[in-house]
C-alpha cells in the first residue's frame, strides 16, 4: 500500500492563526496591557498580506472567544470599541484591494448593535470580490460550533442515519471554508484552545514563541516555509 505521508504539494490554502500575547507583550514593555492590543490590530493587516502573497487562499484569525467575555468589563469594551473601528475602517482597505471577509462566531445579543451592523456590512461589501478571504473568529468557540451545528441539523429535521461528515462540514459557521492545513499560535503557549475544533483535525501546527504584535509577515513567510517541510499524514500507513 502507497504511504499517505507526503510534502505538501500546494498550500497552505488554509491558514489559521490563534493570536495569543497581545497583553503580556504590553506588561513585558511596562504598558498598560490594553495597548497590547491596540499593537495586536496593527499587525493584522500587514501578516495577512503576506500570506495571501504566498498563496493562502483563507486565513482564519482567532481574535475573540466565548471565554474573552468573562475578562474585566474595561477590558472588554475596550476590545469591542477596537473591533467596531477595525470592522468599519480598517477592513475597508482589504476590501478595496478585492478580498473578501467573513465572520465565523455567535451573533447574539453580547455584541453591540453597532458592532453587528458592522459585521453585515463587511460581509456585503465584499461579497462580490473574487480574492483570497479573511475569516475572524469573532465571539467564537469549537465547542460552540459544534453544538451550533447540531442545533442546526435538528432545525432541520435530518435523521441520524442521514447525518454524516459531508452534513456536519456544511453546517459549520462559514460553511464554504475548508479544512485547515497550518495552526499557527503565537506566544509560545502549546494547546489550540477550542479553535476550529472539527477544521484543524489534521491541520499542521506550529507554536511560535512571539507574541502576536511581535510576529509580522517574516514569521508568517517562515511558517509557511516551515509547512513545506513537513510530512502531512492523514491516517494512512
Amino acid at each position: 500500500m502507497k504511504s499517505q505521508a507526503n510534502k505538501p504539494e500546494t498550500g497552505p490554502r488554509h491558514v489559521g492563526i490563534i493570536l495569543d500575547g497581545n497583553r503580556r507583550w504590553a506588561k513585558e514593555r511596562g504598558q498598560p496591557t490594553l495597548t497590547g492590543h491596540e499593537a495586536g490590530l496593527d499587525q493584522i493587516e500587514p501578516v495577512v498580506k503576506a500570506a495571501f502573497a504566498r498563496g493562502v487562499e483563507f486565513i482564519s484569525l482567532f481574535v475573540f472567544s466565548n471565554e474573552n467575555w468573562r475578562r474585566k468589563k474595561i477590558e472588554v469594551n475596550y476590545l469591542m470599541a477596537l473591533f467596531e473601528r477595525a470592522f468599519t475602517k480598517e477592513s475597508q482597505r482589504l476590501i478595496a484591494e478585492g478580498y473578501q471577509i467573513r465572520f465565523a462566531g455567535q451573533r447574539d445579543e453580547r455584541l453591540r448593535p453597532k458592532i453587528r451592523r458592522a459585521i453585515e456590512k463587511v460581509e456585503a461589501d465584499s461579497a462580490e470580490n473574487s480574492g483570497p478571504t479573511v475569516i475572524f473568529c469573532f465571539n467564537y468557540g469549537g465547542r460552540v460550533e459544534l453544538v451550533d451545528t447540531v442545533k442546526s441539523l435538528i432545525r432541520q429535521g435530518i435523521e441520524p442515519d442521514q447525518i454524516s461528515e459531508e452534513t456536519i462540514a456544511a453546517n459549520l459557521y462559514q460553511p464554504a471554508v475548508p479544512d485547515l492545513d497550518l495552526l499557527i499560535r503565537t506566544s509560545g503557549e502549546q494547546r489550540i484552545s477550542g479553535f476550529q475544533l472539527w477544521r484543524a483535525s489534521y491541520a499542521e501546527i506550529l507554536i511560535v514563541d512571539k507574541y502576536w504584535p511581535d510576529f509580522g509577515p517574516s514569521d508568517i513567510n517562515l511558517a509557511i516555509d516551515q509547512y513545506w517541510q513537513r510530512q502531512r499524514r492523514f491516517g494512512g500507513d
